[in-house]
């Protein structure tokens, strides 16, 4: 799959080849862009992580789906929506699975990832640098105006923007709402609510998020006993296994405040 702008290799089908290549190119199609979070401000996580997946809608997912489906079959796994943390602690709707089973479809959700046509950005940030909302929004937002405004060339070659989140954090929406209409202007952007369990790809923005805080936990040497169950504790089989097949799917530089 090609894609018309890139600041890394996120086109794995002309690799090395430079961003200047894709400018210029001009569609007038339609641009979904589906956001989780990791971490909110009524969470009890050292980290607060915000994914971005964007997707254009002339690129078809159903390849991609049919085949997830097919490797579910296959392996006698059920089609459940996909959702990190409860996979991961055998809770709704995983209860029940031995964690053989939830890696299998851990496996199966991240193959589906790598096949579907979309890439990704994510911002994370110690919970002590955002402890207050205000703190939150006015970061966040920041962020997000530089990764717009650097990627500007891209998203106006968009009839429209499409935003689809579940409004789960009022401070998460705040800044998505104040971020995008300053870039994009209000009448590119299109806001509709999303329940993750009825888009793939918002179920891929939660296993961004949840990578992305496994790799942080790695980084600084705090890997819980799920996380080891799960991931393994050798970061380098973890990053190969896991994580490069989310970083070849980034739009750009990661926007993050972790080392």
């Amino acid at each position: 799959m090609v894609y018309m702008y890139r600041r890394l290799q996120a086109s794995t089908k002309w690799p090395g080849v430079s961003p200047g290549a894709f400018l210029g190119a001009a569609i007038d199609g339609e641009l979904s862009i589906f956001v989780d979070e990791s971490g909110g401000q009524k969470g009890h996580s050292s980290y607060c992580i915000v994914s971005l997946v964007f997707h254009e809608q002339d690129k078809s997912l159903r390849p991609s789906v049919g085949s997830f489906q097919m490797d579910l079959r296959a392996k006698g796994l059920p089609d459940l929506p996909f959702h990190a943390s409860p996979l991961m602690y055998g809770k709704a709707p995983y209860e029940g699975m031995d964690v053989g089973c939830r890696k299998r479809l851990l496996a199966c959700f991240e193959a589906f990832s790598r096949r579907a046509p979309y890439f990704c950005t994510v911002f994370s940030y110690p919970r002590k640098e955002v402890a207050s909302p205000e703190l939150f929004i006015a970061r966040f937002k920041r962020d997000l105006v530089i990764f717009l405004t650097d990627h500007l060339e891209y998203f106006q070659t968009f009839r429209q923007v499409k935003i689809y989140y579940d409004n789960g954090q009022q401070m998460i929406t705040e800044a998505l709402h104040g971020a995008l209409d300053f870039v994009l202007s209000q009448n590119a952007v299109l806001y509709r609510m999303a329940n993750p369990k009825e888009y793939r790809l918002s179920q891929i923005a939660d296993l961004i998020c949840a990578l992305e805080l496994t790799d942080i936990k790695f980084q600084k040497g705090e890997l819980t006993a799920t996380d080891a169950k799960i991931f393994g504790t050798n970061y380098s089989a973890f990053k190969k296994n896991h994580l490069r097949h989310i970083r070849a799917k980034e739009l750009c530089r990661r926007a993050s405040s972790t080392p």
